[in-house]
Formats: C-alpha cells, sequence, structure tokens
C-alpha cells in the first residue's frame, strides 16, 4: 500500500518558477509512487482581508494551474478546502488542544501581524487549521519548504498529545513527517539574488510567473543580475546571479549544473540566457495552453466536485474518530 501524503497551498497570486522548482514539480513526481491528496486552501487565505470575485478566481485557477501542470486526477485527490467542512470542524478540535503561547510563536503570524493595522483572531489560530488539514487524510508525509517547519512541529506535537490524551494506549491519529526538496528548494530573486523569489513582490522583474508569455519571460533572463566577469561558474556566496540562473536551468532541464557549466563555460552570459529563457517556455508554455482549456471548459469543476467527495469521504471518518475521542458524539 502506498504511503500518504498531503500538501496545501493557498490561492494567493499566481506562482511562480521558485513555486514550480521548490514544490509543484515535485507534486507531479509524488503521485507516482505516493497516495497524494493536494488541497486548495482558501480558508486559509480568509486570515487576511480578500476581494471575495478575485478570491474566487484564484481558487479556481490555482487548480487549473496544478492540472495543467501534471496532478492526475486519476491517481491524486485534488480540492478545494471549504468544500470539505471536516476541515473547519476538525480545527476547533485541534483548537480546543494546543496552547496560546504555542500560537503565539509562530514565526509567520509575528511576521504577517507586524504588517497589518487590524489583525484578526484567524491570523493567529490558523495553524489548527493546518493541523486539521494534515491529519484528516491520514497523512504520513507533507512535502513542505523550510518557511513550514515550524507548522509541521506544531502538528507533530498535537498528534502525539492527542494519541496520549485521548488514545487509551492506541494511535487515534497518524503522526506525520516533513518532505523537504534538498535540491531546488530555493529560487532567488532575479534582480536580488540574495533573496528568495517571491510572487507577492512589487516589482515584476524579480520573478517569473508560471503565466507569463514567452516575450516576457524573455526579457525577464535577459535583464536578470548577474556580473561583470561574464564567467559561469556554480559559486552561490561569490556569484550569486549566475549561480541562481544555473539552479533554474538545472531543474528546467534536468541536467546537472555541472554539466551547464561545461556546455557553457566559454559561450558568455548572453547566449547562456537565452538558451535560459527557450528551456523555461519550452516547460511552460504547453502548460499554459492546457490551463486556457481548463478555465474555458467545465471539466476542471467536475475534477474539484469529485475531489470534493472523495475528500470528504476520507475526512469524515478521521473526524468522527477525534469527536468519539473527546466525547463530542452521543
Amino acid at each position: 500500500m502506498k504511503k500518504k501524503i498531503f500538501s496545501g497551498v493557498q490561492p494567493s497570486a499566481i506562482p511562480t518558477i521558485g513555486n514550480y522548482i521548490g514544490a509543484m514539480k515535485h507534486f507531479v513526481a509524488l503521485q507516482d509512487d505516493y497516495d497524494c491528496t493536494y488541497c486548495i486552501v482558501n480558508q486559509h487565505a480568509i486570515t487576511v482581508p480578500q476581494n471575495p470575485k478575485k478570491l474566487k478566481e484564484q481558487t479556481r485557477s490555482l487548480a487549473a494551474l496544478y492540472l495543467a501542470l501534471g496532478i492526475d486526477p486519476e491517481k491524486s485527490i485534488i480540492f478545494v478546502q471549504s468544500e470539505v467542512p471536516a476541515h473547519a470542524q476538525a480545527a476547533w478540535i485541534v483548537q480546543c488542544n494546543v496552547g496560546i503561547g504555542e500560537l503565539e510563536r509562530m514565526t509567520q503570524y509575528k511576521d504577517k501581524s507586524q504588517k497589518q493595522e487590524s489583525v484578526s483572531a484567524g491570523l493567529l489560530t490558523y495553524p489548527p487549521l493546518m493541523v486539521a488539514d494534515i491529519i484528516l487524510y491520514n497523512s504520513e508525509f507533507v512535502p513542505v519548504g523550510e518557511d513550514q517547519k515550524q507548522h509541521m512541529e506544531l502538528t507533530r506535537d498535537f498528534v502525539l498529545r492527542f494519541n496520549s490524551r485521548y488514545g487509551n494506549g492506541n494511535d487515534l491519529l497518524v503522526l506525520p513527517d516533513a518532505i523537504i526538496p534538498k535540491e531546488g528548494a530555493r529560487v532567488m530573486s532575479l534582480q536580488t539574488p540574495n533573496k528568495k523569489m517571491s510572487k507577492s513582490d512589487d516589482n515584476v522583474k524579480e520573478y517569473i510567473s508560471l503565466l507569463d508569455e514567452p516575450a516576457v519571460i524573455r526579457k525577464k533572463i535577459k535583464s536578470a543580475v548577474t556580473d561583470s566577469s561574464g564567467v559561469i561558474e556554480y559559486n552561490p556566496s561569490e556569484k550569486p546571479g549566475i549561480s541562481n540562473l544555473l539552479t533554474i536551468f538545472s531543474a528546467f532541464t534536468d541536467r546537472s549544473i555541472a554539466d551547464l557549466v561545461e556546455q557553457y563555460a566559454s559561450s558568455g552570459y548572453g547566449n547562456f540566457k537565452a538558451d535560459l529563457a527557450e528551456a523555461i517556455i519550452a516547460v511552460l508554455e504547453p502548460m499554459q495552453e492546457r490551463y486556457k482549456q481548463l478555465l474555458a471548459s467545465t471539466e476542471l469543476d467536475d475534477i474539484l466536485t469529485d475531489g470534493a467527495k472523495r475528500a470528504n469521504a476520507i475526512a469524515s471518518k478521521t473526524l468522527k474518530k477525534m469527536e468519539r475521542a473527546v466525547g463530542l458524539t452521543r
């Protein structure tokens, strides 16, 4: 029997190639070896103010991107979080079994709360919802970035506490482990290569969106910061710009950085950048065509409806187990 994996992504801005290399590319590969559940976590999105119409559009858009990149609904479950009520219901049980101190220590809460004049209670208490997302599907592994390790620690602490408090010697909930990609996990900004590429950056030249058109991709890569040496080598500390581009090139071609350095050793940055742009376009262009087809048809909604039914069947069983354990059922 395949091991179970859960992953959830917020429908905020359009993902970048950094999101693709660091996470989404791996999601596609994982579904061949694992029993995968992929969730568009739109309930997490409303912890900060959202435009309702835009949120609906971004939710469908992200789901379409997942499918266009290769998530197969025959192999994996893909669904929208708010369409499975067990998430919010289980989150309340989790919330009642974690301490305020645990939540106040969350780095992302500290960062986001400092940037807002008015902070919602949901911003403080959304980690229990994330815990619920994971445990509802008996998840054994969760692919996460370095910035999510703290949330995984909270999840594991809750599972151990819940099993000890209510399990009578039995493991009621599955204890999950994190999967952190080792290669390509950190793609840096094209203009400021000492900081991580971000889809929320105000300067659009800093990143390449998965929906950027070929002409835009070529222009952004051409203007990407390198250095004055003209020597193509991988040295992140002294040559962060060209090293970042080598990381991206390697991820989009499945070639080693050493092979790329050897091929372009005497070609200069111009040819290297031109070929890199075409390598990115070769991957993204067919994905973008599939994305447009999905948004223009009923296929996407049919897939999400079916995914929600499948997810609900699994999640409701775990929720009932939790409710019985804490004494909420008659």
